[in-house]
């Protein structure tokens, strides 16, 4: 069990900074290029974790609210302010128009159960009167 944690540590421990790496904006990371670090981790798979989490990336929280990654946002060097959705102008709006969509939805169905509703006590009335 013990050889096993001596495999099992170093490569959950590179397979953690590989990530982390790969998650860190590239102005984030110190002294090298992103990539020159990532190959840094891959190959020295024991020392390259190590040396990225002590001088590889900058470990203090990001100013201004921006994503922890370019990735996220699908754009690259996009900076971006957190904003709460009750101050979001552009998802208000789209509240605003999902609630007038389900609005003018609930009245047509409200107007077809009527019509229905209708239709069968016209058609109960009409079998009372035959029978």
């Amino acid at each position: 069990m013990l050889r096993a944690l001596m495999y099992i540590l170093p490569l959950a421990l590179t397979i953690y900074a590989f990530i982390d790496c790969l998650n860190t904006p590239e102005d984030e990371a110190k002294h090298l290029p992103k990539l020159a670090w990532i190959f840094i981790i891959l190959l020295f798979w024991i020392v390259g974790p190590i040396v990225w989490f002590a001088a590889g990336k900058m470990r203090h929280a990001p100013a201004g609210g921006r994503t922890p990654s370019p990735f996220s946002t699908g754009y690259r060097n996009h900076r971006m302010e957190w904003v709460a959705p009750d101050d979001n102008p552009e998802f208000l709006k789209s509240i605003k128009e999902e609630n007038e969509k389900d609005e003018s939805l609930l009245k047509d169905w409200e107007a077809d159960l009527r019509r229905r509703e209708e239709e069968l006590k016209r058609r109960d009335q009409g079998e009372d009167k035959d029978g």
